[in-house]
């Protein structure tokens, strides 16, 4: 099982130093990381054919990730701008 492609380093290279400053300073952005890390090994887990689930749990695992991320972006855009 792996989550290559999907982890917060991968999917904001060029954002990694903020995404180092929110961690160490944000413990919102500590709680949404681990959010997304959990659902990202989960989705990984469903389709891999380890866990069972519904296509619509799988869907809605999905579009929680991508909410986070949504967010996650939002705060790198904030300190980008700051």
């Amino acid at each position: 099982m792996s989550e290559t492609g999907h982890d917060l380093q991968t999917l904001f290279p060029a954002q990694r130093e903020i995404l180092h400053v929110l961690k160490l300073e944000s413990a919102h952005y500590r709680e949404l990381a681990d959010r997304h890390h959990k659902l990202a090994i989960e989705i990984s887990r469903i389709e891999d054919g380890l866990e069972a689930a519904s296509d619509d749990r799988l869907e809605e695992a999905k579009k929680q990730r991508l909410g986070i991320l949504d967010e996650i972006a939002a705060m790198i855009a904030d300190r980008q701008d700051a």
